[in-house]
């Protein structure tokens, strides 16, 4: 006896009864029902569509608010350009820079940070000290880079007592921070003008807090002794902190080689 092809539809579901020796076995599979692909089912690979899912990204939360730095070139120009046609003094200077921050809602500091390293590759250390002062009077930019840069308008400038001023300052209020790099700025600030006992008096602060030198600053420490006629404390202040090791050019090459056991090292020079 022959079993009926039956084909019942639905909801999209198709059911087949066929035959298959003497049982009934029914196969199903779904259909897409749509205007356009009738019939067409969904396992097929040109009917799938995968649905992107965007992954949403982990949100960090800060403690701290971010600067905007945005447009922070553009307005430390803005000062330069300003300032740059002032006469040298204080009052002009210091009210044309309030004037800039006049609408701020807070201090540019990167702002004012980069017209001080402009103005210092540019060599105005008049207005370098000019306007690192006037941070420094509102509370802002009281880093060992600020101070550094002072110290060097200062040494520039030749002006020995506000330098002074600046460094006792530093040691009463950052004795345990001062960096490496400022104590060095000191050194070399007295050895340009030949103040040879006041590189030994920062060089025993320098000491006090167990700070090493770095090559240049033994150079001038010895130098200093050596000028000052304390050749025993000149040999062991090289004993103890003079390298072992020097770079020489040979041939073209940097090599480097061992130094000379005695401590009168013929690289000891002035430099004044």
């Amino acid at each position: 006896m022959d079993w009926p092809f039956l084909v019942q539809v639905v909801y999209g579901q198709a059911m087949e009864e066929k035959p298959f020796h003497g049982k009934l076995v029914i196969r199903s599979s779904y259909y897409k029902c749509s205007s356009k692909h009738s019939g067409e089912p969904l396992t097929s690979s040109k009917a799938i569509e995968k649905k992107v899912v965007k992954k949403v990204g982990k949100r960090e939360h800060h403690l701290w608010k971010k600067r905007d730095s945005a447009g922070s070139g553009q307005k430390a120009l803005n000062l330069i350009r300003i300032i740059s046609d002032l006469p040298n003094e204080k009052e002009a200077v210091y009210g044309a820079l309030n004037k800039w921050i006049a609408w701020e809602t807070e201090f540019p500091l990167i702002a004012a940070a980069k017209a001080l390293r402009i103005l210092r590759k540019r060599s105005q250390w008049t207005r370098v000290i000019q306007v690192a002062k006037w941070m420094l009077s509102k509370g802002q930019g009281a880093t060992m880079g600020t101070y550094d840069t002072l110290l060097l308008a200062f040494d520039m400038d030749r002006r020995i007592d506000e330098a002074e001023s600046l460094w006792n300052m530093i040691l009463h209020t950052h004795t345990r921070s001062i960096s490496k790099q400022l104590f060095s700025r000191m050194i070399s600030l007295y050895d340009h003008h030949g103040m040879k006992d006041k590189i030994i008096e920062v060089f025993a602060d320098m000491e006090e807090l167990r700070i090493r030198p770095d090559e240049d600053t033994v150079r001038r420490v010895a130098y200093a002794f050596q000028e000052l006629g304390q050749e025993e404390k000149k040999k062991l202040f090289l004993r103890k902190y003079q390298c072992k090791w020097k770079y020489i050019h040979f041939k073209g090459e940097r090599i480097r080689v061992r130094r000379n056991t005695a401590p009168e090292d013929d690289s000891l020079t002035s430099y004044n």
